[in-house]
């Protein structure tokens, strides 16, 4: 099973937010968001295979998205979490969104930030790249590039050195693993754009995170239960780059009752 950190409201609440970090990353990233969040909610954070403390799995076991969801449902289960408040970045916004198709029962609302939710021209050049080298190259070579494409002003500094650094914690066995699953990812966010999800939903975007903001802004066009908050200066992951402004915009978005 993937580990898992658990922490008890303070004013305890019975209910949950549960945390999915993206790729190369772990739950240290929620660091700010525990502190200010576990005032308010009992706190699941939660390490993808081969992740943080989450061991890794068998050189010939190949990952589906469909087995990572069961990963999370299996936490939820052991931990008796029914209902929750789910929170992602990047690659974390994916999963819960995929979450929705077979699970949508044990998802309260949803804040995702750095959202993806369609690949732009630059970004699939990324991948192919990514494809390309990924027998030729160490994978961190490969995700510093990454990490400085995505995330490459000045300002994106802190976010950037933080999942490089994480990043390195990763095997290469696994880095090859989860990005097969690219090869996947096309015909999963199409399926997420055309699907009308009535859960309330809060996408938290920097106005920097050139790559993904712009689907992002039509879909809430279309998705009447959903809402975009635009932060200025902040690229691909706002939940570092604005902990503040991340934080209290969520807890307003998850405490109200629309």
């Amino acid at each position: 099973m993937l580990n898992s950190t658990f922490y008890k409201a303070e004013n305890n609440s019975k209910k949950w937010i549960t945390f999915i970090h993206g790729a190369g990353g772990n739950s240290s990233i929620w660091y700010n968001q525990v502190r200010f969040f576990k005032a308010y909610y009992n706190i699941m954070l939660i390490d993808l295979r081969g992740h943080g403390k989450s061991k890794s799995s068998s050189e010939e076991l190949i990952y589906s998205f469909d087995l990572i969801i069961d990963d999370l449902i299996e936490v939820l289960n052991y931990r008796k979490i029914q209902k929750s408040h789910f929170v992602g970045i990047s690659l974390g916004s994916i999963l819960i969104q995929k979450m929705i198709q077979t699970h949508s029962n044990r998802i309260e609302k949803i804040g995702l930030g750095g959202a993806i939710l369609n690949l732009n021209f630059q970004s699939r050049m990324l991948m192919f790249f990514g494809k390309l080298t990924q027998s030729i190259l160490p994978f961190i070579w490969i995700y510093t590039f990454f990490a400085y494409v995505i995330m490459p002003y000045r300002n994106h500094r802190k976010s950037r050195e933080l999942f490089i650094r994480e990043a390195k914690k990763l095997s290469e066995n696994e880095f090859r693993k989860w990005y097969k699953l690219t090869a996947k990812l096309l015909p999963l966010l199409e399926c997420i754009r055309n699907q009308e999800v009535k859960i309330p939903t809060l996408y938290i975007m920097g106005s920097q995170d050139y790559m993904f903001l712009p689907f992002v802004k039509k879909i809430v066009k279309i998705h009447k239960y959903s809402k975009l908050l635009t932060l200025k200066k902040s690229g691909h992951v706002v939940n570092i780059d604005q902990p503040e402004r991340f934080n209290n915009e969520l807890l307003n978005f998850l405490l109200s009752k629309n």
